[in-house]
């Protein structure tokens, strides 16, 4: 299950791994993403606050993910990975193969850091 939050005035969303990840998580995170890039065109950024990660529920999660990630990745500008998990901090070394967006991980103690890199955009080192 993912806990997903937009934070529209800010161009944002935050999600949250809580449990396995579900093929169902992908549909509600499009569900309340497509509207806002429709009006948009873009989101500025997404932070995912995962302290641990909980992996997927099956392979038909998995592949959900993937998909997520391919249909959005040139719609979200900045990435932040907010964890102390292995597994999700070596994410941005894959994304550079994979994704538009410029992805950064932060420690899961520098969560504020992370938030502020992407509401200052490109702009802060």
């Amino acid at each position: 299950m993912i806990n997903a939050k937009l934070l529209r005035e800010e161009s944002l969303l935050v999600v949250s791994p809580e449990d396995k990840l579900e093929s169902t998580d992908f549909e509600r995170l499009r569900l309340l993403v497509d509207p806002y890039i429709e009006a948009h065109g873009e989101l500025k950024g997404l932070l995912i606050d995962a302290e641990t990660f909980p992996g997927w529920e099956d392979f038909a999660s998995l592949l959900e993910q993937l998909r997520f990630v391919r249909d959005y990745q040139q719609r979200i500008q900045q990435v932040a990975a907010v964890t102390d998990n292995g597994f999700l901090a070596i994410l941005p070394k894959v994304a550079d193969y994979f994704a538009a967006a410029e992805v950064r991980h932060f420690n899961y103690q520098d969560r504020d850091q992370a938030l502020c890199w992407l509401r200052m955009g490109k702009n802060l080192p």
